[in-house]
């Protein structure tokens, strides 16, 4: 059977049977990509059974004719976002840094100015207009420090896609803090 007839099978009749050979066909590619985002096999299995509860649950709207590409975009999405999860859960609350830690004398943060802090809000406002995948590149390189050649790996791009998309990312945010200020 084709992925559009089992596709049907699962829509239209409810068949376990089709959805089972959907994910007989395709759960090795979807962990392998789970995997090469995520780094460690069980968060590639959980990205992989989140991918094929998501597959089975829109699978009414999807129009293609290879599912390999869907359940791709699906896992690689679902990866991120778990991965952009745990993240902030490993971030430490500010209250409970030591003072040290969040550079206590006055000699180590710049003063504090009005202008530079709505330039700060004009800025959190631009990034958060940016697609999901872009607010993930500038977080891996800029917040948690990954090379180029890391972002490219668990994001399953080219090291010079990478460096592409975020020289045009920074030239959307330039114009829209400009585009800000002349308004």
């Amino acid at each position: 059977m084709t992925d559009k007839e089992l596709a049907q099978e699962v829509v239209v009749h409810g068949s376990h049977k089709a959805f089972a050979e959907i994910v007989h066909r395709y759960s090795g590619m979807v962990f392998s990509k789970a995997l090469g985002v995520m780094h460690t096999e069980e968060g590639a299995a959980e990205v992989t059974q989140q991918t094929f509860v998501r597959a089975y649950e829109s699978l009414d709207a999807w129009r293609g004719t290879n599912l390999a590409p869907w359940l791709t975009a699906i896992a690689t999405h679902t990866a991120l976002k778990l991965l952009d999860k745990e993240r902030r859960r490993r971030t430490t609350p500010l209250d409970t840094l030591p003072a040290t830690a969040l550079g206590d004398s006055a000699a180590d943060s710049p003063p504090y100015s009005e202008e530079r802090e709505a330039q700060l809000q004009q800025m959190e406002a631009a990034i958060a207009q940016l697609s999901e995948q872009d607010q993930q590149l500038l977080r891996l390189h800029y917040y948690d420090q990954c090379r180029t050649a890391d972002i490219a790996r668990q994001m399953g791009l080219s090291q010079s896609n990478v460096l592409v998309k975020l020289h045009r990312i920074r030239e959307r945010l330039k114009k829209a803090m400009t585009h800000e200020r002349i308004d």
